[in-house]
């Protein structure tokens, strides 16, 4: 018996199965949750990825800037499943005016789109899943500590900033419908949307030094778990969090 046994969880943000979001995917899995897959731009990429699972599971197409897409999400989803008791929201991404020490130089126009696709489509999601949703429901967003700014992260920086902030207000106003909405603050991993992060390699010594229990760019699972625990039943009264799985570099010093 799995701690997601009978949970049916919506999951966005598989590229490759190195993604966070995969590696959540499998372990709600073998946790015995029923899970559904979205997609953007490459859906068979993401189609051949999903095979690498325990069970191949449907994926549905998403672009979190198309309203219309949106709209008919709850649908679609429908079409695989009769409700949805987790969403995981792992999207992110940002021009590249808007990373790699270009702050100042960034056009509001690159900043607003970094804004919406990482900050906002919380939100859009939320309330596109929302029709599927019922009392005990959760959302886990997937975060990078957004309380200091790091090299070459600028406007994705403040992005993540904005999702915090979005998450807690989700947090209020989605808690009368008995839905949590906590954030997983993991430390970097070696994803293909990291590679995409110009001068990402300076965060590698960082954490090695900082984290006092240690930190593998290469193992995805520890973030993973810390969104599954979410999804699960254990945390009935915690929402509006942020938990760190970062080996404990946030709360170190220099």
């Amino acid at each position: 018996m799995g701690i997601l046994d009978g949970k049916r969880i919506l999951v966005t943000g598989v590229l490759t199965d190195a993604s966070i979001a995969f590696h959540v995917a499998r372990i709600a899995q073998q946790e015995g949750a029923t899970i559904v897959l979205t997609g953007f731009g490459r859906l068979s990429l993401v189609e051949r990825i999903a095979k690498r699972l325990p069970e191949p599971p449907p994926v549905i197409e998403l672009d979190v800037t198309d309203d219309g897409q949106l709209d008919s999400l709850a649908e679609r989803v429908a079409e695989h499943t009769d409700g949805l008791d987790g969403v995981v929201h792992a999207i992110a991404n940002a021009p590249t005016s808007a990373l790699g020490g270009n702050f100042l130089q960034t056009p509001w126009s690159d900043v607003a789109s970094a804004v919406h696709v990482s900050a906002y489509s919380l939100k859009s999601l939320a309330m596109a899943a929302l029709p599927l949703m019922r009392p005990g429901g959760a959302i886990v967003g997937l975060d990078f500590d957004a309380t200091v700014a790091w090299p070459a992260y600028d406007w994705m920086g403040v992005a993540k900033a904005a999702l915090e902030s979005t998450a807690r207000y989700l947090a209020r106003d989605l808690g009368p419908h008995g839905i949590r909405v906590n954030l997983v603050s993991a430390g970097p991993v070696k994803t293909m949307a990291a590679r995409s992060i110009p001068g990402f390699d300076q965060f590698e010594g960082l954490w090695s030094e900082r984290a006092p229990l240690g930190w593998d760019l290469a193992d995805a699972e520890p973030a993973a778990r810390g969104c599954v625990a979410l999804l699960t039943d254990w945390f009935p009264a915690t929402t509006g969090e942020i938990v760190h799985v970062d080996g404990g570099a946030h709360a170190m010093g220099a």
